[in-house]
């Protein structure tokens, strides 16, 4: 980076990492820094009067600093939160050194700055236990000052609050915003919390390709690229579905997947192209079993997560405690709409959706139209935890025929605070069947459906070969996350949330075509 392309406060921070070298301070030294303590763990584990005092060597970024003649006060932040250090002058630098601190630590340090920190941990007059510092390692320079919020007239400035920026940076995000690290620690446990219930049950965690020649599993659009060496197209994965039955067809009795999955759609405040998704499959199993196993394991992963069965989202209080109502599609349409969908003709289906005002495609065919009809009028209406049961069948083609009509499907979806969070069958294993629907999403897709499923040979011959009766489930782990935490929108949840290119970035480029 050119120097006229930094602001003042970077160019003193250049300027302070070379007067650091002059004085032979390595700004970004090899060696290990050995930590015995956490900030967190040496506030809960200290003792008023215990002699000696412990000695601690902690690490982390200098996030304030209160210079008082020969004494300080810094605030050291590492990964379990913030605790005070008292540095004295004449600690840090006895006999006639006094330069030492005077310029390194008053002047060539800046607030955002890695160190280390030896000493003694010790409760000030004012109670605050803290670490009285009797060494102090430079770690790595910060060469860019953190959005520290400062007050001023009552107002804040410096705030770290841009929804894109946080996002964009989600590196800084972290370092300055109180609480943001801890929904991320609560999204670990969430997975760690439904691997321990699915491994108690002895099913096995596998991982199936995310590149494939056929995208299947889902009603999506994927992304298309090119494997050179092979001179074919190849897609990335919208769904592991298909791959997960396969190895229920080889004799695995319980498999499951935490997987990547992408989709070539539009991006809002509950989707995002990249997303994480977990699908489980268990043999001699049916949707019935399936929706008593989902609920338990959702009322076990928050009272692991949150310490109860109930999470704050926005105004709505939800309860995740087991059971959860069964609703059928057919009677949440007619609940909320009066319109019985039950034998209705496609005609019918659209005529109804032009009447209501609800959007839809040429393309769609019958299960389309139902997925909207609900999707506009009923899906919102559902914010505690309910099962929608028996889909029409042209809405599943995965799916096993109902037992009691064959009209309808064996499937369920969860809907939890107006929107889907787990899809789950008593699964397909017909392969007459399952091809016939194969062929029917086909000629979807020559009605310019380009969400239709494409036929996967090779999947209809591994059901040739028998798959025993399999139930399946997926769930969303964004949106999971999105509950547990209470956030409203799916980027809170992800790291790093897929983002349009910065503007500078897209002037740049568009100067560089110009030429």
């Amino acid at each position: 980076m050119a120097n006229q392309e930094l602001t003042e406060q970077e160019i003193v921070r250049r300027n302070s990492m070379q007067a650091l070298r002059d004085r032979g301070i390595e700004p970004y030294p090899a060696p290990e820094y050995v930590v015995t303590g956490h900030s967190a763990e040496i506030k809960e584990t200290f003792v008023d009067g215990q002699e000696p005092a412990r000695e601690v060597a902690v690490a982390g970024r200098l996030m304030s600093r209160r210079i008082m003649g020969k004494a300080s006060f810094i605030e050291l932040q590492d990964a379990e939160g913030r605790i005070q250090v008292y540095v004295s002058r004449d600690d840090l630098c006895p006999g006639e050194d006094k330069d030492a601190y005077n310029v390194v630590f008053k002047k060539l340090l800046d607030i955002g700055d890695f160190i280390g920190v030896k000493g003694y941990v010790f409760r000030t007059q004012m109670g605050e236990i803290s670490i009285h510092a009797q060494e102090i390692t430079v770690l790595s320079k910060s060469l860019r000052p953190l959005p520290i919020v400062k007050m001023k007239d009552g107002k804040a400035y410096d705030a770290f609050t841009d929804p894109e920026q946080r996002y964009r940076q989600r590196y800084v995000d972290l370092v300055v915003n109180k609480g943001i690290k801890d929904i991320f620690i609560k999204r670990t446990k969430m997975f760690n919390s439904m691997r321990e219930y699915f491994n108690s049950h002895g099913y096995i965690e596998v991982e199936t390709p995310i590149l494939q020649a056929i995208p299947g599993g889902a009603s999506a659009r994927p992304f298309i690229t090119h494997h050179n060496a092979l001179d074919i197209p190849l897609y990335l994965r919208i769904a592991d579905e298909l791959y997960l039955k396969r190895l229920i067809v080889g004799g695995f009795e319980g498999v499951y997947e935490f997987s990547k999955n992408f989709r070539n759609e539009g991006m809002d405040r509950t989707h995002n192209p990249e997303f994480t998704c977990m699908e489980i499959y268990v043999s001699y199993k049916d949707y019935n079993w399936m929706m008593a196993f989902t609920e338990k394991m959702l009322e076990k992963i928050c009272l692991d997560v949150n310490g109860t069965t109930e999470v704050k989202v926005g105004d709505n209080t939800i309860s995740f405690k087991a059971p959860y109502p069964r609703v059928t599609m057919t009677q949440a349409i007619l609940d909320k709409t009066g319109f019985d969908i039950t034998g209705k003709t496609e005609e019918e289906l659209r005529a109804f959706c032009k009447a209501e005002g609800i959007e839809v495609d040429e393309s769609f065919g019958k299960g389309k139209l139902i997925d909207e009809i609900f999707g506009e009028k009923c899906e919102g209406s559902f914010i505690q935890p309910t099962f929608i049961i028996d889909y029409p069948i042209e809405m599943s083609p995965l799916t096993k025929r109902h037992r009691n009509d064959p009209r309808l499907t064996e499937r369920f979806e969860l809907m939890v605070n107006g929107k889907e969070l787990a899809n789950a069958y008593s699964e397909l294993n017909d392969p007459i069947d399952q091809y016939e629907r194969f062929v029917e999403q086909m000629r979807l897709a020559d009605k310019g459906d380009d969400e239709a499923m494409i036929i996967d040979a090779d999947f209809i011959r591994a059901l040739e070969y028998g798959m025993p009766p399999t139930s399946g489930m997926g769930i969303g782990m964004d949106r999971l996350a999105m509950l547990m935490t209470g956030q409203s929108t799916i980027q809170e949840v992800l790291l790093f949330p897929q983002m349009r290119p910065e503007k500078k970035q897209v002037k740049e480029e568009q100067e560089k075509e110009a030429e």
